[in-house]
Protein backbone atom coordinates (compact mmCIF):
# COMPACT_ATOMS: atom_id res chain seq x y z
CA UNK A 1 0.00 0.00 0.00
CA UNK A 2 3.00 2.27 0.78
CA UNK A 3 4.63 1.56 -2.39
CA UNK A 4 0.92 2.37 -4.16
CA UNK A 5 0.55 5.79 -2.55
CA UNK A 6 4.40 6.41 -3.07
CA UNK A 7 4.04 5.95 -6.75
CA UNK A 8 0.41 7.96 -7.14
CA UNK A 9 2.44 10.63 -5.48
CA UNK A 10 5.10 10.37 -7.66
CA UNK A 11 2.73 10.47 -10.67
CA UNK A 12 0.84 13.26 -9.88
CA UNK A 13 3.55 15.44 -9.27
CA UNK A 14 5.39 14.32 -12.82
CA UNK A 15 1.89 15.53 -13.95
CA UNK A 16 1.73 18.64 -12.28
CA UNK A 17 5.20 19.43 -13.19
CA UNK A 18 4.59 19.37 -16.46
CA UNK A 19 1.47 21.12 -16.58
CA UNK A 20 3.30 24.22 -14.41
CA UNK A 21 5.85 24.73 -17.46
CA UNK A 22 2.92 26.96 -18.96
CA UNK A 23 4.04 29.23 -16.18
CA UNK A 24 7.52 29.15 -17.18
CA UNK A 25 6.70 30.52 -20.61
CA UNK A 26 5.31 33.76 -18.84
CA UNK A 27 8.63 33.61 -16.15
CA UNK A 28 11.24 33.13 -19.15
CA UNK A 29 9.58 35.39 -21.43
CA UNK A 30 9.26 38.45 -18.54
CA UNK A 31 13.12 37.78 -17.96
CA UNK A 32 14.39 37.84 -21.52
CA UNK A 33 11.98 41.28 -21.50
CA UNK A 34 14.69 42.59 -18.54
CA UNK A 35 17.49 41.90 -20.61
CA UNK A 36 16.31 42.82 -23.72
CA UNK A 37 14.60 46.14 -22.84
CA UNK A 38 17.44 48.65 -23.02
CA UNK A 39 18.90 47.25 -26.13
CA UNK A 40 15.63 47.36 -28.01
CA UNK A 41 15.31 51.15 -26.97
CA UNK A 42 18.40 51.51 -28.41
CA UNK A 43 17.36 49.62 -31.72
CA UNK A 44 14.64 51.27 -32.33
CA UNK A 45 15.16 54.94 -30.64
CA UNK A 46 11.88 54.32 -28.96
CA UNK A 47 10.24 56.95 -26.21
CA UNK A 48 9.79 55.55 -22.55
CA UNK A 49 5.82 55.74 -23.15
CA UNK A 50 6.00 53.80 -26.38
CA UNK A 51 8.34 51.24 -25.25
CA UNK A 52 6.08 50.95 -22.58
CA UNK A 53 3.43 49.81 -24.51
CA UNK A 54 5.46 47.89 -26.91
CA UNK A 55 6.93 45.94 -23.94
CA UNK A 56 3.96 45.06 -22.24
CA UNK A 57 1.63 44.11 -25.53
CA UNK A 58 2.41 40.53 -25.05
CA UNK A 59 -0.04 41.21 -21.84
CA UNK A 60 -2.84 42.50 -23.38
CA UNK A 61 -2.79 39.57 -25.62
CA UNK A 62 -2.28 37.27 -22.55
CA UNK A 63 -5.49 39.33 -21.42
CA UNK A 64 -7.64 38.14 -24.59
CA UNK A 65 -6.22 34.44 -24.33
CA UNK A 66 -6.81 34.14 -20.44
CA UNK A 67 -10.17 35.39 -21.24
CA UNK A 68 -11.01 32.90 -24.52
CA UNK A 69 -8.92 29.82 -23.02
CA UNK A 70 -11.77 28.41 -19.78
CA UNK A 71 -14.64 28.52 -22.49
CA UNK A 72 -13.09 26.80 -24.61
CA UNK A 73 -11.52 24.41 -22.50
CA UNK A 74 -15.19 23.76 -21.27
CA UNK A 75 -15.85 22.67 -24.69
CA UNK A 76 -12.20 20.54 -26.22
CA UNK A 77 -10.77 19.69 -22.63
CA UNK A 78 -7.90 21.37 -20.79
CA UNK A 79 -5.02 19.36 -22.41
CA UNK A 80 -5.94 21.01 -25.86
CA UNK A 81 -5.83 24.68 -24.54
CA UNK A 82 -2.21 24.14 -23.13
CA UNK A 83 -1.41 22.70 -26.36
CA UNK A 84 -2.39 25.30 -28.89
CA UNK A 85 -1.03 27.65 -25.55
CA UNK A 86 2.64 26.27 -26.12
CA UNK A 87 2.30 26.23 -29.87
CA UNK A 88 1.02 30.41 -30.21
CA UNK A 89 3.73 31.09 -27.45
CA UNK A 90 6.64 29.32 -30.10
CA UNK A 91 6.07 30.68 -33.30
CA UNK A 92 5.20 34.27 -31.52
CA UNK A 93 9.00 34.10 -30.32
CA UNK A 94 10.27 33.56 -33.71
CA UNK A 95 8.18 36.27 -35.09
CA UNK A 96 9.76 38.72 -31.95
CA UNK A 97 13.29 37.70 -33.38
CA UNK A 98 12.37 38.72 -37.04
CA UNK A 99 10.80 41.83 -35.83
CA UNK A 100 11.55 44.82 -38.22
CA UNK A 101 10.60 47.35 -35.91
CA UNK A 102 8.33 48.52 -32.91
CA UNK A 103 4.95 47.46 -34.89
CA UNK A 104 5.87 44.24 -35.97
CA UNK A 105 7.26 43.64 -32.54
CA UNK A 106 4.41 44.87 -30.77
CA UNK A 107 2.11 42.01 -33.24
CA UNK A 108 4.44 39.15 -32.28
CA UNK A 109 4.45 39.83 -28.54
CA UNK A 110 0.55 39.57 -28.99
CA UNK A 111 1.03 36.39 -30.16
CA UNK A 112 3.14 35.30 -27.64
CA UNK A 113 0.77 36.59 -25.07
CA UNK A 114 -1.96 34.89 -26.00
CA UNK A 115 0.23 31.66 -25.69
CA UNK A 116 1.14 32.17 -22.37
CA UNK A 117 -2.13 33.95 -21.05
CA UNK A 118 -3.70 30.69 -22.19
CA UNK A 119 -1.48 28.47 -20.52
CA UNK A 120 -1.51 30.27 -17.46
CA UNK A 121 -5.12 29.72 -16.96
CA UNK A 122 -5.21 26.21 -17.81
CA UNK A 123 -1.85 25.21 -16.18
CA UNK A 124 -3.84 26.56 -12.63
CA UNK A 125 -6.86 25.04 -13.14
CA UNK A 126 -5.42 21.69 -14.02
CA UNK A 127 -3.21 21.16 -11.53
CA UNK A 128 -6.32 22.25 -8.96
CA UNK A 129 -8.48 19.70 -10.72
CA UNK A 130 -6.02 16.75 -10.92
CA UNK A 131 -4.30 16.86 -7.21
CA UNK A 132 -5.65 15.45 -4.07
CA UNK A 133 -6.63 17.79 -1.65
CA UNK A 134 -3.69 16.99 0.52
CA UNK A 135 -1.07 18.25 -1.78
CA UNK A 136 -3.06 20.56 -4.12
CA UNK A 137 -1.24 23.65 -1.84
CA UNK A 138 2.17 22.51 -2.59
CA UNK A 139 1.39 21.42 -6.20
CA UNK A 140 -0.47 24.50 -6.94
CA UNK A 141 2.46 26.43 -6.09
CA UNK A 142 4.35 25.03 -9.00
CA UNK A 143 2.59 27.33 -11.39
CA UNK A 144 4.77 30.13 -9.32
CA UNK A 145 7.61 28.13 -9.30
CA UNK A 146 7.91 27.41 -12.81
CA UNK A 147 7.47 30.91 -13.37
CA UNK A 148 9.94 32.22 -11.06
CA UNK A 149 12.39 29.68 -12.60
CA UNK A 150 11.96 30.99 -16.03
CA UNK A 151 12.79 34.34 -15.14
CA UNK A 152 16.47 32.80 -13.41
CA UNK A 153 16.95 30.96 -16.45
CA UNK A 154 15.97 33.67 -18.50
CA UNK A 155 17.88 36.27 -16.48
CA UNK A 156 21.00 33.97 -16.63
CA UNK A 157 20.96 33.60 -20.63
CA UNK A 158 20.59 37.37 -20.77
CA UNK A 159 23.89 37.65 -18.54
CA UNK A 160 25.59 35.00 -20.61
CA UNK A 161 24.97 36.83 -24.15
CA UNK A 162 25.22 40.15 -22.47
CA UNK A 163 29.03 39.96 -21.23
CA UNK A 164 30.03 37.14 -24.80
CA UNK A 165 28.14 39.55 -27.63
CA UNK A 166 28.23 43.18 -25.82
CA UNK A 167 23.97 43.06 -25.49
CA UNK A 168 23.81 46.16 -23.43
CA UNK A 169 25.67 48.00 -26.30
CA UNK A 170 25.05 45.85 -29.80
CA UNK A 171 21.43 46.53 -30.78
CA UNK A 172 20.71 43.37 -32.52
CA UNK A 173 21.56 40.83 -29.82
CA UNK A 174 18.49 41.07 -27.82
CA UNK A 175 16.87 38.78 -31.07
CA UNK A 176 18.69 35.71 -29.63
CA UNK A 177 16.80 35.80 -26.38
CA UNK A 178 13.21 35.99 -28.20
CA UNK A 179 14.47 33.05 -30.92
CA UNK A 180 15.65 31.26 -27.77
CA UNK A 181 12.10 31.41 -26.47
CA UNK A 182 10.82 29.09 -29.05
CA UNK A 183 12.03 25.88 -27.80
CA UNK A 184 10.52 25.68 -23.82
CA UNK A 185 7.18 26.74 -26.19
CA UNK A 186 7.96 23.58 -28.30
CA UNK A 187 8.60 21.37 -25.16
CA UNK A 188 5.47 22.67 -23.38
CA UNK A 189 3.10 21.73 -26.29
CA UNK A 190 4.81 18.29 -26.76
CA UNK A 191 4.16 17.69 -22.89
CA UNK A 192 0.66 19.11 -22.45
CA UNK A 193 -0.04 15.77 -25.25
CA UNK A 194 1.42 13.59 -22.32
CA UNK A 195 -0.50 14.02 -19.42
CA UNK A 196 -4.26 12.83 -18.97
CA UNK A 197 -7.62 14.98 -19.46
CA UNK A 198 -8.51 16.52 -16.27
CA UNK A 199 -11.16 14.12 -14.42
CA UNK A 200 -13.69 17.16 -13.86
CA UNK A 201 -13.69 17.47 -17.35
CA UNK A 202 -14.04 14.00 -18.38
CA UNK A 203 -16.87 13.89 -15.77
CA UNK A 204 -18.31 16.84 -17.21
CA UNK A 205 -18.65 15.20 -20.59
CA UNK A 206 -19.87 12.10 -19.62
CA UNK A 207 -16.92 9.91 -20.13
CA UNK A 208 -16.96 8.64 -16.35
CA UNK A 209 -14.78 5.94 -16.90
CA UNK A 210 -11.58 7.62 -18.16
CA UNK A 211 -12.48 10.10 -15.18
CA UNK A 212 -12.73 6.72 -12.89
CA UNK A 213 -9.09 5.93 -14.32
CA UNK A 214 -7.76 9.20 -13.67
CA UNK A 215 -9.01 9.23 -9.75
CA UNK A 216 -7.79 5.78 -9.24
CA UNK A 217 -4.16 6.74 -10.71
CA UNK A 218 -4.10 9.79 -8.43
CA UNK A 219 -6.55 9.96 -5.52
CA UNK A 220 -7.20 5.71 -4.51
CA UNK A 221 -10.17 5.17 -2.45
CA UNK A 222 -13.63 5.13 -3.40
CA UNK A 223 -13.52 6.55 -6.87
CA UNK A 224 -17.26 6.11 -7.66
CA UNK A 225 -18.34 8.18 -4.81
CA UNK A 226 -15.76 10.91 -6.30
CA UNK A 227 -17.35 10.52 -9.77
CA UNK A 228 -20.82 11.04 -8.24
CA UNK A 229 -19.64 13.75 -6.00
CA UNK A 230 -17.85 16.02 -9.10
CA UNK A 231 -21.18 15.05 -11.20
CA UNK A 232 -23.25 16.74 -8.46
CA UNK A 233 -21.16 19.80 -7.95
CA UNK A 234 -21.00 20.08 -11.92
CA UNK A 235 -24.57 20.55 -12.65
CA UNK A 236 -25.89 23.51 -13.86
CA UNK A 237 -23.19 24.18 -16.33
CA UNK A 238 -19.77 23.13 -17.29
CA UNK A 239 -20.54 22.52 -21.19
CA UNK A 240 -22.01 25.37 -22.46
CA UNK A 241 -20.47 28.89 -22.05
CA UNK A 242 -23.84 30.68 -21.98
CA UNK A 243 -25.30 28.59 -18.64
CA UNK A 244 -21.51 29.53 -17.11
CA UNK A 245 -21.19 33.01 -17.35
CA UNK A 246 -25.66 33.29 -15.87
CA UNK A 247 -23.65 31.25 -12.84
CA UNK A 248 -21.34 34.28 -12.51
CA UNK A 249 -23.86 36.74 -12.02
CA UNK A 250 -24.76 37.77 -8.63
CA UNK A 251 -26.17 41.15 -6.31
CA UNK A 252 -22.81 42.37 -6.27
CA UNK A 253 -22.57 44.79 -9.22
CA UNK A 254 -23.56 41.54 -11.24
CA UNK A 255 -21.23 39.19 -10.12
CA UNK A 256 -21.22 36.59 -7.16
CA UNK A 257 -19.21 37.86 -4.45
CA UNK A 258 -16.59 35.05 -4.86
CA UNK A 259 -15.36 36.39 -8.33
CA UNK A 260 -14.99 39.55 -6.69
CA UNK A 261 -12.87 38.19 -4.34
CA UNK A 262 -10.86 36.42 -7.16
CA UNK A 263 -11.09 39.21 -9.16
CA UNK A 264 -9.47 41.63 -6.96
CA UNK A 265 -6.88 39.03 -5.63
CA UNK A 266 -5.58 38.69 -9.26
CA UNK A 267 -5.37 42.57 -9.61
CA UNK A 268 -3.51 43.33 -6.47
CA UNK A 269 -1.12 40.60 -7.51
CA UNK A 270 -0.04 42.88 -9.69
CA UNK A 271 -1.13 46.35 -8.98
CA UNK A 272 2.13 46.15 -6.21
CA UNK A 273 4.51 46.66 -9.11
CA UNK A 274 6.52 42.91 -9.13
CA UNK A 275 6.64 42.87 -11.98
CA UNK A 276 8.15 45.88 -13.06
CA UNK A 277 11.21 44.71 -10.89
CA UNK A 278 11.06 41.56 -13.35
CA UNK A 279 10.90 43.81 -16.91
CA UNK A 280 12.21 46.38 -15.83
CA UNK A 281 15.14 46.06 -12.66
CA UNK A 282 17.60 46.82 -14.94
CA UNK A 283 16.94 49.86 -16.27
CA UNK A 284 15.81 50.94 -13.53
CA UNK A 285 19.57 50.26 -11.73
CA UNK A 286 20.84 51.85 -14.62
CA UNK A 287 19.12 54.88 -14.03
CA UNK A 288 20.29 54.78 -10.88
CA UNK A 289 24.27 54.63 -11.50
CA UNK A 290 24.65 51.06 -12.13
CA UNK A 291 26.62 49.85 -15.28
CA UNK A 292 25.01 47.97 -17.58
CA UNK A 293 26.56 44.69 -16.55
CA UNK A 294 26.14 45.78 -12.81
CA UNK A 295 22.32 46.03 -13.45
CA UNK A 296 22.08 42.73 -15.20
CA UNK A 297 24.10 40.64 -12.64
CA UNK A 298 22.04 42.77 -9.97
CA UNK A 299 18.58 41.31 -11.65
CA UNK A 300 20.19 38.11 -12.19
CA UNK A 301 20.76 37.86 -8.14
CA UNK A 302 17.35 38.85 -7.59
CA UNK A 303 16.05 36.33 -9.74
CA UNK A 304 17.23 33.58 -8.12
CA UNK A 305 16.23 35.05 -4.38
CA UNK A 306 12.70 34.88 -6.28
CA UNK A 307 13.11 31.57 -6.73
CA UNK A 308 14.48 30.46 -3.83
CA UNK A 309 11.51 32.11 -1.87
CA UNK A 310 9.12 30.52 -3.99
CA UNK A 311 10.49 27.23 -2.79
CA UNK A 312 10.16 28.01 0.75
CA UNK A 313 6.52 28.86 0.15
CA UNK A 314 5.78 25.64 -1.73
CA UNK A 315 7.00 23.80 1.95
CA UNK A 316 4.69 26.37 3.59
CA UNK A 317 1.69 26.46 2.23
CA UNK A 318 -0.23 23.62 3.32
CA UNK A 319 1.21 23.68 7.01
CA UNK A 320 0.64 27.57 7.11
CA UNK A 321 -2.42 28.10 5.15
CA UNK A 322 -3.46 30.65 2.25
CA UNK A 323 -4.16 33.55 3.93
CA UNK A 324 -1.65 33.77 6.77
CA UNK A 325 1.12 34.06 4.36
CA UNK A 326 -0.72 36.73 1.91
CA UNK A 327 -0.36 38.96 5.64
CA UNK A 328 2.64 38.46 6.24
CA UNK A 329 3.19 39.24 2.00
CA UNK A 330 1.51 42.62 2.32
CA UNK A 331 3.15 43.71 5.22
CA UNK A 332 6.44 42.94 4.01
CA UNK A 333 5.85 44.51 0.67
CA UNK A 334 4.13 47.50 2.20
CA UNK A 335 7.19 48.11 4.11
CA UNK A 336 10.04 47.54 1.39
CA UNK A 337 8.56 49.48 -1.12
CA UNK A 338 8.01 52.60 1.54
CA UNK A 339 11.67 52.03 1.87
CA UNK A 340 12.37 52.50 -2.16
CA UNK A 341 10.49 54.90 -2.47
CA UNK A 342 12.28 57.32 0.12
CA UNK A 343 15.36 55.69 -1.36
CA UNK A 344 15.03 56.60 -4.59
CA UNK A 345 13.60 60.31 -3.70
CA UNK A 346 16.37 62.46 -5.07
CA UNK A 347 15.49 60.93 -8.95
CA UNK A 348 13.75 63.29 -11.00
CA UNK A 349 13.47 63.24 -14.54
CA UNK A 350 16.58 63.95 -17.09
CA UNK A 351 18.86 64.52 -14.07
CA UNK A 352 21.33 61.55 -13.95
CA UNK A 353 21.23 60.27 -10.50
CA UNK A 354 24.01 57.72 -8.31
CA UNK A 355 23.14 56.50 -5.22
CA UNK A 356 25.98 56.73 -2.69
CA UNK A 357 27.50 53.36 -1.03
CA UNK A 358 24.71 53.71 2.05
CA UNK A 359 21.65 54.17 -0.32
CA UNK A 360 22.94 51.73 -2.55
CA UNK A 361 22.96 49.17 -0.40
CA UNK A 362 19.65 50.24 1.25
CA UNK A 363 18.19 49.56 -2.16
CA UNK A 364 19.65 46.70 -2.87
CA UNK A 365 18.46 45.20 0.37
CA UNK A 366 14.76 46.72 0.47
CA UNK A 367 14.20 45.82 -3.27
CA UNK A 368 14.96 41.95 -2.79
CA UNK A 369 13.13 41.87 0.51
CA UNK A 370 10.37 42.72 -1.51
CA UNK A 371 11.12 40.19 -4.10
CA UNK A 372 11.39 37.47 -0.84
CA UNK A 373 8.18 39.35 0.85
CA UNK A 374 6.12 38.42 -2.78
CA UNK A 375 7.58 35.36 -3.65
CA UNK A 376 6.62 33.58 -0.51
CA UNK A 377 2.93 34.92 -0.59
CA UNK A 378 1.38 36.82 -3.33
CA UNK A 379 3.37 35.53 -6.22
CA UNK A 380 2.60 31.52 -5.24
CA UNK A 381 -0.81 31.55 -3.35
CA UNK A 382 -2.63 33.98 -5.64
CA UNK A 383 -2.08 30.74 -8.21
CA UNK A 384 -3.11 28.44 -5.89
CA UNK A 385 -6.18 30.04 -4.51
CA UNK A 386 -7.82 30.45 -7.94
CA UNK A 387 -7.08 27.40 -9.20
CA UNK A 388 -9.30 26.22 -5.87
CA UNK A 389 -11.50 28.92 -4.57
CA UNK A 390 -14.41 28.49 -7.01
CA UNK A 391 -17.24 26.08 -7.20
CA UNK A 392 -16.85 23.42 -10.15
CA UNK A 393 -20.14 24.21 -12.71
CA UNK A 394 -17.65 27.70 -13.08
CA UNK A 395 -14.51 27.23 -12.41
CA UNK A 396 -12.69 27.53 -16.21
CA UNK A 397 -14.51 30.45 -17.06
CA UNK A 398 -14.51 32.17 -13.48
CA UNK A 399 -10.61 31.36 -13.64
CA UNK A 400 -10.71 32.86 -16.79
CA UNK A 401 -12.10 36.00 -15.83
CA UNK A 402 -9.97 36.21 -12.31
CA UNK A 403 -6.38 35.61 -14.81
CA UNK A 404 -7.72 37.94 -17.65
CA UNK A 405 -8.01 41.04 -14.73
CA UNK A 406 -4.89 39.80 -13.57
CA UNK A 407 -2.72 40.05 -17.12
CA UNK A 408 -4.80 43.74 -17.50
CA UNK A 409 -3.38 44.56 -14.13
CA UNK A 410 0.18 43.34 -15.39
CA UNK A 411 -0.07 45.47 -18.41
CA UNK A 412 -1.57 48.50 -16.49
CA UNK A 413 2.04 48.53 -14.60
CA UNK A 414 4.19 47.62 -16.86
CA UNK A 415 2.86 49.97 -19.97
CA UNK A 416 3.12 53.18 -17.75
CA UNK A 417 6.10 52.40 -15.69
CA UNK A 418 8.72 53.86 -17.96
CA UNK A 419 6.58 57.06 -18.24
CA UNK A 420 5.86 57.41 -14.70
CA UNK A 421 9.28 56.41 -13.55
CA UNK A 422 10.53 59.45 -15.83
CA UNK A 423 8.40 61.68 -13.43
CA UNK A 424 10.91 60.44 -10.73
CA UNK A 425 11.13 56.85 -9.33
CA UNK A 426 9.80 58.07 -5.71
CA UNK A 427 6.13 58.72 -7.54
CA UNK A 428 5.93 54.97 -8.98
CA UNK A 429 7.17 53.17 -5.94
CA UNK A 430 5.13 55.51 -3.97
CA UNK A 431 1.73 53.82 -5.64
CA UNK A 432 2.97 49.95 -5.54
CA UNK A 433 3.26 51.08 -1.69
CA UNK A 434 -0.46 52.04 -1.26
CA UNK A 435 -1.71 49.37 -3.17
CA UNK A 436 0.18 46.87 -0.80
CA UNK A 437 -1.30 48.73 2.01
CA UNK A 438 -4.83 48.14 0.46
CA UNK A 439 -3.81 44.57 -0.25
CA UNK A 440 -3.37 43.90 2.88
CA UNK A 441 -6.89 46.00 4.00
CA UNK A 442 -8.33 43.37 1.10
CA UNK A 443 -7.24 39.93 2.47
CA UNK A 444 -8.03 40.79 6.34
CA UNK A 445 -11.49 41.07 4.95
CA UNK A 446 -12.50 39.43 2.20
CA UNK A 447 -10.19 36.00 1.65
CA UNK A 448 -10.93 32.93 3.85
CA UNK A 449 -9.08 29.62 4.05
CA UNK A 450 -9.06 26.80 1.97
CA UNK A 451 -6.96 24.62 2.91
CA UNK A 452 -7.29 20.95 2.94
CA UNK A 453 -10.85 21.80 1.42
CA UNK A 454 -11.91 19.17 -1.26
CA UNK A 455 -12.59 21.12 -4.63
CA UNK A 456 -16.31 20.11 -4.53
CA UNK A 457 -16.94 21.84 -0.48
CA UNK A 458 -15.67 25.26 -2.12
Amino acid sequence: MVMQMSRAVQDVVRVSAAAALGGFLFGYDTGVVNGSVPAISRAFAIHPGTLGFVIAAALLGAAVGAWFAGPFADRVGRRRVMLLGGLLFAVGSIGAALALGPLTLTYWRVIQGLGFGATSVMAAAYIAEIAPAHLRGRLGTMMQLAIVAGIALSLLISLVISEAAGLPHNPGRWRWLYAFEAIPGLVFAYLSTRIPESPRYLVEQGRDNEARAVLDRFEGGDVDARVEQIRRSSQGGGDRVSDDVRELRGPRLGLQPVIWVGILLAAFQQLVGINVVFYYSTTVWETVGFRPGQALFTSFITGLLNLAATVVAVLLIDRVGRRPLLLAGSTGMAVTLLVLALTFRGHVEGQPTRLGPVAGGIALIAFNLFVVSFAVSWGPVMWVLLGEMFPNRIRAIALAVATGVNWVANWLISATFPALASAGLPVAYGIFTAFAILSLLFVLRSVRETRGLQLEQM
